[in-house]
């Protein structure tokens, strides 16, 4: 993937700022019952239609690329894995055509299960793509198909073991906790299978019943009493979701096991093997520039956000609003609650450097009182959740807001 012909190119090369690449593919064989991320089913003709407004966006940003090095690309969706080869082959090309990268970019692509084989892996590796994020969720049939999956778990099984004969040496699992009647025992049922094939990375999250979903009609506050039809439904009730306290001892127990296996928690959601900590993700926590492409997809460039339009039809390029140019209050407390997302926290010297100014002096009702409840610790010369404050990282990283 890298684009660097002499010395002399590779040293400017090594001077210019990083950016992260972030590319939506909205599509999917069917949205899952739980999910808001802007995605839709779709003929081939619109896949086909997408990817060349795709790619005359990224070719279109020329200019803007001569001042950056690409360090990361994650393509999410939506399912990326959908697409054909020859599609994400173009997409490549159109990348690049465009932009630099560094000598060892990580390169990350979403797939269900149910949705690659070994032609697409192998074009993925001729690509470049070196890291690969599959969607588990959860290793119970039942589970899968309460959540809307397409996939089952042995669906899983036959994807992962490909993609490992593939040669990818980077995969990440994704498992769900929070799943309408869940209960520890089939989590330690997930968290078992999944480790059992020794995956670099797993990221664990919480199910979030947003408004708009079928879950939200189904298992939203309004179920306790009623269901869609306003009539009481066995099945569409709130109390099926596991409450506060048995989603808290799931992520205890998850955070135990992982740990327990050798993956280092170093993000609230996330655990990793030494060295595969994801670092595009760590870019986002961090505030290091990105640039979104496709309908939906946010950038961070220059001090200003930017998000597409999220209509599939218009041109990916296309923007709502007006740009919002960050304020300094608007940068220290993205900072601040971005930062705290890593168990490191964040460093008071960086913080400092950056604005002048100390965390303490910045924030000073919200790092006292969070400190005094035993919320935030500073350590090492960081700042950083405790494990207590790991519970309660929302209402922490509000105050900062």
């Amino acid at each position: 993937m890298t684009i660097v012909r002499d010395l002399k190119a590779r040293d400017k090369m090594n001077n210019l700022p990083q950016l992260e690449i972030y590319i939506h593919i909205p599509f999917c064989v069917r949205k899952c019952l739980y999910c808001d991320f802007l995605s839709y089913p779709s003929t081939q003709k619109e896949r086909r239609d997408y990817v060349i407004r795709l790619c005359e966006d990224i070719r279109a940003k020329k200019d803007l690329a001569l001042e950056y090095v690409v360090s990361t690309v994650f393509i999410g969706g939506g399912t990326p894995s959908l697409l054909e080869p020859d599609q994400i082959t173009e997409i490549f090309m159109a990348l690049r055509d465009t932009f630099c990268f560094v000598e060892s970019p990580e390169i990350t692509i979403e797939a269900n299960p149910k949705t690659f084989d070994e032609k697409k892996l192998k074009t993925w590796r001729n690509l470049g793509i070196n890291r690969l994020s599959i969607g588990l969720q959860s290793a119970n049939d039942n589970e899968l198909k309460l959540l809307g999956r397409i996939h089952t778990y042995e669906d899983f099984r036959a994807a992962f073991e490909m993609a490992r004969i593939a040669g990818f040496d980077n995969i990440n699992v994704d498992m769900m906790i929070g799943i309408p009647a869940q209960t520890m025992q089939s989590l330690k049922k997930t968290l078992s299978e999944g480790i059992s094939y020794n995956p670099e990375h797993i990221s664990v999250y919480s199910l979030i019943i947003e408004e708009g979903t079928p879950f939200y009609r189904i298992y939203g506050p309004q179920s306790a009493t009623a269901g869609c039809d306003n009539t009481k439904q066995k099945g569409t009730l709130w109390d099926e979701l596991p409450d506060e306290n048995a989603e808290r001892d799931m992520m205890h127990e998850a955070t135990r096991v992982l740990l327990e296996n050798g993956f280092e928690h170093y993000e609230i959601s996330n655990f990793a093997k030494c060295g595969f900590a994801c670092r595009h993700n760590i870019g986002y926590w961090e505030r290091i520039q990105y640039l979104g492409f496709g309908v939906g997809a946010a950038s961070l460039i220059k001090g200003c956000r930017y998000k597409n339009s999220e209509q599939i039809n218009s041109d990916p390029h296309e923007k709502v609003g007006e740009t919002e140019s960050l304020s300094l209050e608007d940068e220290m407390s993205e900072t601040m609650f971005l930062g705290l997302r890593m168990l490191k926290g964040v460093s008071l010297d960086e913080f400092k450097y950056k604005f002048n100014t100390s965390i303490q002096e910045a924030y000073p009702e919200a790092v006292e009182k969070n400190i005094k409840n035993g919320l935030l610790e500073i350590a090492h010369a960081r700042i950083r959740l405790t494990k207590r404050g790991l519970d309660l990282a929302n209402v922490v990283m509000s105050d900062f807001v």
